[in-house]
């Protein structure tokens, strides 16, 4: 693969006098396969000393290497279960630094909130003393419901009034049925076509490791074209990425977002624009 460097002025005409110029899709934190990616807490959390060595050799061994469809009767395996969970369950699945919150769900939640519920959830979060208030993500979303719902917001934003009763920050309403448990034969489909990829994982992930998004990159069987190393925003790395491709027609490029969670733009938004950004120009991370 050549690369070549363009900057954001002359791309659109340069776009029109490079046949290389390509589509391409982005992926973040993506499940691939549930099972799979759940399975993975387990050597992720081993990796980053969420596990001890003795635990994580004595569960692989046990179970198998499979830490989710777990035979009843393996006594062993299910004891080690037991320990892994005590070790992960009071960490926040979505970024392994930050607090759990014991008062809301930390991810989608399924509780039909009301402007009381959030009234006097940030009414107890406010009238915390300072120096005691420990601060969480969650917050956020907790805003978030009374700024989408404000009739002023609506208006500014023209939603036709009526569309929708209360907005709901994760649709929970529709019925469907998962009947794709393993989306690897579909990217496999791809890496035969002339398309750029670009996947990302937050290394501090806990609900979708970087290492099963790895795991499964690899099976692939895509010819490595540059090797594992970082690359920098404002002097510091900003996460570690490893090039792959098909020929001239396909390449994909995965990256980790250093200290970044499930939503990594959330957590890092100067480095993934500057991920992205490059990677739409052309240029190498």
């Amino acid at each position: 693969m050549t690369w070549r460097a363009y900057n954001s002025s002359d791309m659109s005409s340069t776009a029109q006098s490079y046949e290389f110029l390509r589509k391409g899709y982005v992926l973040g934190n993506p499940v691939t396969c549930e099972a799979k990616d759940i399975s993975q807490r387990i050597p992720f959390g081993h990796k980053t000393a969420l596990i001890s060595d003795e635990l994580y050799e004595s569960t692989k061994k046990d179970c198998n290497g499979d830490y989710v469809n777990v035979d009843p009767t393996n006594g062993a395996c299910l004891t080690d279960l037991e320990m892994v969970s005590r070790c992960l369950e009071k960490i926040y699945l979505a970024q392994i630094l930050e607090p759990m919150c014991s008062f809301i769900s930390p991810n989608h939640t399924r509780l039909k909130w009301s402007r009381s519920i959030l009234d006097e959830t940030i009414i107890n979060v406010v009238s915390m003393p300072q120096q005691s208030r420990p601060w969480c993500r969650n917050y956020n979303y907790l805003y978030s419901y009374i700024w989408a719902n404000d009739r002023n917001v609506q208006e500014a934003l023209h939603i036709r009034e009526g569309t929708k009763p209360q907005w709901d920050r994760c649709n929970e309403s529709l019925s469907y049925t998962k009947d794709v448990p393993n989306s690897v034969i579909y990217h496999r489909y791809l890496s035969k076509t002339s398309l750029r990829a670009l996947i990302y994982s937050g290394d501090h992930d806990l609900a979708i490791p970087y290492v099963g998004t790895l795991d499964w990159i690899r099976s692939l069987n895509l010819t490595l074209l540059g090797p594992w190393s970082p690359w920098f925003v404002d002097g510091q790395v900003a996460g570690y990425s490893i090039l792959y491709a098909v020929g001239l027609k396909y390449d994909l490029t995965y990256t980790t977002i250093k200290g970044g969670g499930h939503t990594a733009p959330e957590y890092k938004p100067k480095e993934c624009f500057a991920m992205v950004d490059r990677w739409f120009s052309y240029y190498p991370l």
